[in-house]
């Protein structure tokens, strides 16, 4: 039962060797534009912004998740053609990408709860938006999808009988939850914009908190919700044909890859000036700091 839900590289070279290499060529473009993206990212939050707020942390976090997503790409090339019929070491690769994906899944979360706190809730939220605070959230997440990823595939192995109902409670925990919480702020930021509560808030902010929660929902439409409905399916009907398990699968993990690329649009708006840097970054020219979170910065004094 456990096969169903995952099938090997080797499966799919073996009976649909085309798509195969199509799969393989595409993975190939994101590995390079998601590392050259997110890699020059994290050089701008890293050594260019002065500030690490909230969100610039919850951010560096998602970046180091989306680099270990594209490093994972070419590893399974590697370990297609040395580690042969190896499951111990396809074990451990698809612990490794899953990990890193639903840590993406999490991190877009906290930046999406960071951005309706700064929004809506200013006063009420300012003891709990402290970096503190976000770097034990980060730990939090890294240990808490490590150890939920780990314990549900070791459990859906050695007991078949429980893998439809612990698969149900990683995708629950880790994908449904998040998402009802990202349409849910969306929908309050976005009534909210209209309240005159919220007038000293310029409305630029406004408007680019309401862009960011919508990027991350397009994200998770795009990247995520296609292989996440593919389990459910499998949940659902676990004797579905072979090749349409083994098709859509490779399909929709190829997808969930993408987010590594489509991410890098979501660092735009967490300060004010990421583009700008990133394109003196390309021009050669010292960069400005980038010390400015757009939605974040909550002031003590009156002018803020």
């Amino acid at each position: 039962l456990f096969s169903k839900f995952i099938h090997p590289d080797e499966e799919l070279y073996t009976e649909f060797y085309s798509l195969w290499i199509a799969l393989m060529v595409v993975n190939a473009i994101i590995f390079l534009v998601g590392v050259v993206l997110n890699s020059l990212a994290l050089y701008v939050f890293c050594f260019r912004t002065k500030t690490k707020t909230t969100s610039v942390i919850y951010t560096i976090n998602l970046i180091v998740t989306d680099l270990l997503v594209g490093f994972s790409l070419p590893v399974r090339i590697i370990m297609f053609y040395s580690a042969g019929d190896c499951l111990n070491c396809s074990l451990i690769h698809i612990f490794g990408y899953f990990v890193n994906m639903y840590c993406s899944i999490l991190f877009l979360t906290c930046i999406c709860i960071d951005r309706y706190l700064a929004i809506v809730q200013v006063e009420a939220s300012r003891k709990w938006r402290n970096p503190t605070c976000a770097k034990g959230i980060s730990i939090f997440i890294w240990i808490f999808a490590t150890v939920v990823t780990f314990s549900i595939l070791i459990m859906a192995i050695q007991f078949a009988a429980c893998c439809l109902s612990k698969i149900l409670v990683l995708m629950v925990c880790e994908y449904f939850f998040p998402l009802i919480i990202i349409v849910f702020f969306t929908t309050r930021i976005m009534c909210a914009l209209s309240k005159p509560s919220l007038m000293h808030q310029s409305r630029e902010r406004r408007m680019r908190a309401v862009q960011l929660l919508i990027t991350v929902l397009i994200i998770f439409m795009i990247c995520f919700t296609p292989f996440h409905v593919r389990q459910v399916a499998i949940s659902i009907n676990p004797d579905m044909p072979h090749d349409v398990s083994l098709l859509v699968y490779h399909v929709t993990v190829t997808l969930s890859s993408l987010n590594s690329c489509m991410d890098p649009i979501v660092y735009c708006f967490v300060t004010n000036n990421f583009q700008s840097t990133m394109k003196n970054i390309f021009r050669k020219t010292e960069p400005e700091q980038t010390n400015v979170d757009i939605l974040g910065m909550n002031k003590n004094s009156k002018g803020s």
